[in-house]
């Protein structure tokens, strides 16, 4: 048999293929840590002609009066042990409103532990102020949940204070809506798929007897202390939404009028940008962001509005900085501002951007200027395929001393190709149903709740997908071939390059988190690799283990670093949360992760072992 000794030209050709896929990953990791510098930033502007000049005075006078409301609807909370539905109604009915009650009961897949319930059984609570000045064809909401023990209880006394004095106002020519709404998230779903008639998410709850017209736009309201030292905005929705930038932009517009100290992410505003702390307190902003984002949870009430095409955003408030003092009157000032100009809009928000990251509340970064970052790591994985593609076209069958027949010998059979893709996929599909199916079963034969059962399932399949190249083996019972591998590596590229880019058009944070750990193993794995250290990498970069790593960096941006057992309690919780998410309000992010991404990263590993 001739040997084939490779031509010095075909090693100088690889190691220039390595390091044009180290260039364009590093080129991508750069420009987007460059985003968060001055001159690659816009700086924020209004471009709703409707809300553009702030030439509205503020006359909320009475501050005092709604924190002594929601203390009295605290001491009702406290003695019925729950939401006071009957007292809530007779005031907002005592104010003019137009007052209605929705009940509503949920039971979740398993119980979620870190809020203790299983079974929720609620009532929403809402008062709508009719338009007088319109044809009530348009509505703006302000919500504010009730939250258990003390709360957010003055943030419901400051939602009945602006309902009594946006009453004694004529200048509406929208429909107000004042929603306390019980249990969160679930209760805000339940309100909000009553208004829609929808029921995407399976949950039981009673008909609105009372709606107003159709929902422009919605604030969430946020306070848990008598003393607001500054208001934190909150932007981040399910699955990654957006509200429209403009809404940002009027908060921070009104803030700035009115002499409230604002903050994004929590953290203050800095001007220091050509500064290296400077830069640096804008990257953290701007990462937090991306890491709430790429979560696809709602990070407020308001989240869930996005999904039926409401901007909305969440305004908290913060008692952090000593220095600083916010009294209930200024925030109403501020509200009332802000609803006074979305009562001007004759459409949509729809002129400024949806997509984009803020490393303050001053500068944003638009989605054409990040995406170049995940376009600079997409592309390594087509220039990867493209390469293999040619390699697998040089070595078409020969005709000289019989070297057709070995390599027709040698081509990669369907059923070798094919087994691997099906049984990743299979092991991605029962990471995504039997972690619920088979908790009660979990339950019976080991010492565990039905929660830790969930989690526990999940890591246990996740974990046994590292056996799939030796079943898939056995299987076939038989070799892979030289060009077998490659032709599954060339659809393992192509498959990613696809889900990472669609996964980045919905979710650019998500798709460019994946992207980072991903696209190293996909673009260098080989059978040809040493398998131990290939291994130990393919695991570190594995989308469990990404997941980990966010869990500990999000606590580290945040100031609030955690043990190793810390953290690791807190991404057992982060899992099953994300799986209650998907439930209870069709996060896609579980979903994403178990039946399309664990399967590619399946397939990656089962080229490593391809014998």
């Amino acid at each position: 048999m001739p040997m084939i000794l490779s031509h010095p030209r075909t090693s100088n050709f690889s190691l220039g293929r390595i390091l044009n896929s180290v260039v364009c990953y590093l080129a991508g990791v750069m420009w987007f840590m460059g985003l968060a510098f001055e001159p690659f930033t816009l700086r924020t502007y209004m471009s709703e002609n409707a809300m553009g000049s702030t030439m509205v005075e503020e006359h909320f006078p009475a501050g005092e009066r709604a924190l002594a409301t929601g203390r009295e609807f605290a001491a009702h909370k406290k003695k019925i042990g729950g939401m006071p539905v009957d007292w809530l109604v007779k005031t907002m009915e005592s104010q003019g409103l137009e007052v209605f009650t929705q009940s509503f009961t949920r039971k979740l897949p398993f119980p979620d532990e870190n809020k203790e319930r299983y079974m929720v059984r609620g009532t929403n609570v809402y008062g709508i102020l009719r338009a007088p000045r319109a044809s009530r064809t348009e509505a703006l909401v302000l919500s504010a949940p009730c939250s258990e023990g003390n709360s957010n209880n003055q943030a419901v006394g400051l939602l009945l204070g602006l309902a009594r004095y946006f009453r004694s106002q004529v200048y509406w020519a929208k429909d107000i809506i004042f929603l306390v709404n019980e249990h969160d998230l679930i209760g805000m779903q339940a309100w909000l798929e009553g208004y829609h008639h929808t029921n995407t998410t399976g949950g039981d709850w009673s008909p609105l007897q009372g709606r107003g017209g159709s929902i422009q736009a919605a604030l969430s309201l946020e306070l848990s202390s008598d003393v607001i030292t500054s208001l934190d905005l909150v932007l981040e929705g399910l699955n990654g939404q957006l509200p429209n930038l403009d809404l940002a932009n009027l908060f921070h517009a009104f803030c700035q009028k009115i002499g409230v100290l604002c903050t994004i992410q929590g953290k203050l505003q800095r001007n220091d940008w050509e500064s290296t702390s400077g830069y640096s307190h804008a990257a953290q902003t701007m990462m937090l962001m991306v890491l709430k984002q790429a979560s696809g949870r709602a990070w407020g009430d308001h989240g869930l509005f996005l999904r039926y095409h409401i901007e909305a955003a969440t305004i908290r408030g913060v008692n952090s900085f000593r220095q600083y003092k916010t009294d209930a009157t200024t925030v109403g000032r501020l509200l009332e501002g802000m609803y006074r100009k979305l009562n001007n809009l004759l459409e949509r928000l729809h002129q400024s951007y949806f997509f984009y990251l803020m490393p303050s509340l001053t500068r944003f970064v638009s989605i054409g200027y990040y995406m170049p970052a995940f376009g600079l790591l997409a592309g390594i994985l087509l220039l990867r395929a493209l390469d293999l593609w040619v390699q697998l076209g040089a070595s078409a069958p020969g005709t000289e001393d019989g070297l057709a027949e070995r390599e027709q010998a040698s081509s990669p059979g369907v059923l070798s190709l094919l087994t691997p893709v099906v049984i990743s996929h299979l092991t991605g599909v029962a990471l995504y149903t039997l972690p619920i199916r088979s908790q009660e079963m979990a339950v019976q034969h080991f010492p565990v709740s039905e929660t830790e059962a969930v989690v526990l399932t999940a890591i246990a399949i996740y974990t046994a997908g590292l056996a799939l190249p030796h079943n898939t083996h056995r299987l076939l019972q038989g070799e892979g071939t030289e060009q077998g591998w490659r032709v599954l590596k060339l659809a393992a590229l192509l498959y990613l390059a696809v889900l990472l880019g669609c996964t980045a058009l919905i979710n650019f944070s998500l798709g460019f988190i994946l992207a980072l750990s991903l696209v190293p193993i996909a673009a260098f794995i080989t059978p040809h690799s040493p398998k131990y250290p290939s291994a130990v990498a393919m695991v570190l970069l594995s989308p469990g283990c990404t997941l980990l790593y966010c869990v500990f960096l999000f606590q580290e941006l945040q100031e609030i670093p955690v043990s190793l057992h810390d953290g690791w309690m807190l991404f057992l919780s982060v899992i099953s949360q994300g799986i209650l998410d998907h439930s209870l309000y069709g996060s896609l992010v579980y979903p994403l992760l178990a039946l399309l991404v664990y399967p590619c990263w399946l397939l990656l590993w089962n080229i490593l072992f391809w014998k």
